[in-house]
Formats: structure tokens, C-alpha cells, sequence
């Protein structure tokens, strides 16, 4: 497991560093508040590409329909509720300038920054239609009890304070039969690839943040975030624990990525 069990009382992680639980909400903040405009631009550099493959995975797995409302927590820019109102349509994308269907999908933020940049890459794309935008935290969603029928989160839980909190607040606002999807980095299960990996995420990616987004210390971040997420089989335990029933995992390239399934019965 890559939580640390030796955190005190009344603290967590943020990367490496132990800090107040009630502090790192706001640190979390600060650092997508500081990335937000080259976000997507460092998405594309960091994986050459490759996220956008995860990311259709994630939706393909989830294969939505028509009239579903579906929520992507933590997903700011849209990455992921624009796949999924494209896919909310039997011919795989739809016109978003006009009204049709009764699908929505909802994207929740606690980042106002990364909303606003979703905002804008909707209209400069044209998906007037069919999306919602909320600031709210994943551990106490602003919505009720079973109100949608999916929720999705990429590369966010591993951000959030409380995972367990978390994965029982998406149990809540699901409605029976419905879905729980998660992409997010995981544990290398290949032994050379997990030492490049390393090498890469702690040399890298902080130099790149630096060049790119003006912000080494955000990125470094988010590499130790990835290294203290639980490990696969963990975060099945975990979901398990909240509720979800026929939790399951797909490995993405040899594991730096993952995605689990779960399903509240």
C-alpha cells in the first residue's frame, strides 16, 4: 500500500510532505490554480500524447447512453465530459449547438481556475449543450442522493484529502445500478519500466514544469502524489469497502496507468 500508515493524527500527505488535513484541500487548489493555463499543453508533453489514449479508454469502458446524466469530478477542463457527450449519441458525436437528447454530463471542480478553463475550450469548440459546471469538492459532493447514473474521475482521486471519503461520497450521489469509473496513475507492474519511470517522473517532469508552466515545485508535486496512491489491488480493497460491488481494474501501459470499475448494487 502507498499510503503512509505512520501519518499522525490529524495530518495527511501532499506529495512527500506531511501537512494539516485541513490544509491540504487549499494547497491542492494552489497548485492547479497555478498550472490551469498550460495544463492540457503539459498533459500533452508529460505523456507525448499518450493521456488522450487513457482517456478514450476510460470512456470507451464506460460506453454511455443518450439519456444518461453523468458527473466527471475533478475534471476541470473537459477532457473527459467531451469524449462522453460525444460518445451520449449513436452516431459517436453530436451537434452541441442546439438542444437534443436529455443526456447531460456535469463537470465538478474545486478548482475555479480549471473550470474556467473548461468554459472556454466548450465554446471554442462549440458544446453549447448538454454540459454543466460546478465548483465542489469530492468529499462532500453539492448534489443528492442517487442523481446520476455514472461518475467518473481522471487523475484526481489521488488529490483529494480523504480517498475513502471520496469513494463513499460517489457511492451516495449514484443511483442504484449505476457506474464508478476511475483513471488515474497507478503502481508499474514491470520491473525495468518502473526504474525509467522513476527516473522520469522525479527528473523530468519538474524541469519540464518549469520550462513550460513556470512551476517546478507543482510538478514535483504531482509526482509524489502519484507514488503515494495506492497500488492496484488496494484501491479495489478501498472501493469495495465504500460500497461499490463487481470492482475491477485494467492496466494502461504496463501499468503507469490504471483504470478501476465499480458498480453500486
Amino acid at each position: 500500500m502507498s499510503i503512509d500508515a505512520q501519518t499522525p493524527e490529524n495530518a495527511t500527505h501532499f506529495g512527500f510532505e506531511t501537512v494539516a488535513t485541513a490544509d491540504k484541500a487549499g494547497r491542492v487548489r494552489a497548485v492547479f490554480d497555478a498550472v490551469a493555463p498550460k495544463y492540457d499543453l503539459m498533459n500533452d508533453l508529460m505523456s507525448g500524447g499518450v493521456h488522450r489514449l487513457w482517456k478514450d479508454a476510460m470512456a470507451d469502458w464506460l460506453a454511455p447512453r443518450a439519456e444518461w446524466s453523468i458527473i466527471d469530478v475533478a475534471g476541470g477542463t473537459g477532457d473527459i465530459a467531451f469524449r462522453l457527450l460525444d460518445r451520449m449519441s449513436p452516431q459517436g458525436a453530436r451537434d452541441h449547438t442546439s438542444p437534443q437528447g436529455s443526456g447531460s454530463v456535469t463537470v465538478c471542480d474545486i478548482n475555479q481556475a480549471m473550470l474556467e478553463q473548461g468554459r472556454n475550450r466548450a465554446l471554442d469548440q462549440g458544446k453549447l449543450h448538454g454540459l454543466e459546471w460546478a465548483v465542489g469538492n469530492a468529499q462532500s459532493l453539492p448534489f443528492p442522493d442517487m442523481h446520476f447514473d455514472a461518475y467518473t474521475i481522471a487523475f484526481g482521486l489521488r488529490n483529494v484529502t480523504e480517498i475513502e471519503t471520496a469513494l463513499r461520497e460517489a457511492r451516495r450521489i449514484l443511483k442504484p445500478g449505476g457506474r464508478f469509473l476511475c483513471l488515474e496513475f497507478s503502481t508499474v507492474v514491470l520491473p525495468v519500466l518502473d526504474k525509467l519511470y522513476d527516473t522520469y517522473s522525479f527528473s523530468v517532469l519538474p524541469r519540464l514544469g518549469q520550462m513550460v508552466a513556470g512551476d517546478a515545485e507543482a510538478y514535483k508535486y504531482l509526482a509524489e502524489s502519484i507514488r503515494r496512491f495506492p497500488e492496484q489491488e488496494t484501491l479495489v480493497d478501498m472501493m469495495g469497502d465504500a460500497g461499490f460491488g463487481r470492482v475491477s481494474y485494467r492496466n494502461l501501459a504496463g501499468g503507469i496507468a490504471a483504470i478501476h470499475s465499480g458498480w453500486r448494487l
